[in-house]
């Protein structure tokens, strides 16, 4: 019901090309979130599925039937904005109720659908209330159920937590999680943030420059990067790179090693350096290596008894070392 296909799917505005070429199959019911950095094109390629801009070639399939150049509305899709787009004036069950009216379905319909995604996103006792009376995250969860209501093939999310502080965006990543696993729907979710993508994608899709630099489950993306894009992109922190006599010896022009895969000691280890930045943060130390290869982040115990000016020794895990070319192709 929600299988989505893009076939050589381009975009261009005038003499600029925001997506060179793209050939993707997302699955029915399947979670996947385009990621990247800001202008990468990810919310662009939305659109374009949603029909709210116009491929320049290549075609667009939602469970076989191409639908390149039809209206938005013909797609059987329901998007959700970083910005809620609520009507002040109404409440929240007319808010939920909007696009059912518009359409002119029954009353008793309507009712019973507002209702039912109400229940499923925790509104049930808010209906009366305006969109001035409710918590930033409620207010998206309306917008939520407006989606919800016109029981779409695929709801697409842009960027929808980005307004929220950082307690609701953690809230609410698990209620979108849970709430895929009760619909069975498809979703596409964009966003700039990894940590979204890693704790909520069946498969991320990390663009850069309008181009698809890998696809895979966030395991797959974490543990096997195909490039130094990639693998500084995915994790947090992010992936130490080191060049030079460090490279040389693993016989690389580039080596990557995760903060978390970097052992520390006081007397002994492969690279020396002095403690620039300690982060105690309880559970997990942060600590900022200045060494000859440059500076390197260890993530540690949240018990290590380190600080600045301290004289450490750091040793990578042999077997979580990651070897680039010169191209800045993964190998080995």
């Amino acid at each position: 019901m929600g299988k989505i296909q893009l076939r050589n799917l381009t975009k261009s505005f005038g003499s600029v090309t925001i997506i060179p070429s793209i050939d993707l199959d997302i699955d029915d019911g399947e979670f996947v979130v385009f990621v990247g950095p800001s202008g990468c094109g990810k919310s662009t390629l939305l659109r374009l599925i949603a029909g709210l801009e116009s491929a320049t070639s290549g075609n667009i399939l939602i469970d076989g039937r191409d639908v390149t150049i039809e209206a938005p509305a013909r797609r059987k899709l329901a998007m959700v904005f970083q910005s809620y787009a609520l009507y002040p004036h109404m409440t929240v069950a007319q808010n939920i109720a909007f696009p059912l009216k518009m359409a002119g379905e029954n009353p008793d319909d309507i009712n019973r659908k507002v209702k039912d995604a109400a229940r499923v996103l925790n509104l049930t006792h808010h209906l009366e209330r305006r969109p001035g009376q409710l918590s930033g995250g409620q207010r998206q969860r309306v917008a939520i159920g407006r989606a919800i209501v016109r029981q779409p093939a695929a709801f697409l999310f842009d960027e929808p937590l980005s307004n929220l502080d950082a307690e609701l965006r953690s809230t609410m990543r698990l209620e979108i999680s849970e709430l895929h696993q009760h619909l069975k729907r498809t979703m596409i979710y964009v966003t700039h943030d990894q940590v979204e993508a890693m704790t909520m994608a069946d498969r991320i899709v990390v663009l850069n420059a309008g181009t698809i630099e890998q696809v895979g489950s966030p395991l797959e993306l974490y543990r096997n990067p195909r490039n130094l894009f990639v693998a500084g992109f995915i994790g947090s922190p992010k992936m130490n790179f080191l060049k030079g006599q460090a490279a040389d010896k693993r016989k690389a022009a580039t080596i990557g090693v995760r903060p978390e895969h970097i052992g520390i000691s006081g007397t002994l280890g492969e690279w020396q350096g002095r403690v620039g930045a300690a982060e105690h943060l309880g559970s997990d130390t942060f600590l900022h290596v200045h060494t000859d290869h440059g500076t390197i982040n260890v993530r540690a115990n949240g018990e290590i008894d380190a600080a600045r000016g301290d004289m450490v020794y750091l040793t990578p895990e042999t077997d979580k070392v990651h070897k680039f070319d010169g191209e800045g192709k993964a190998f080995g």
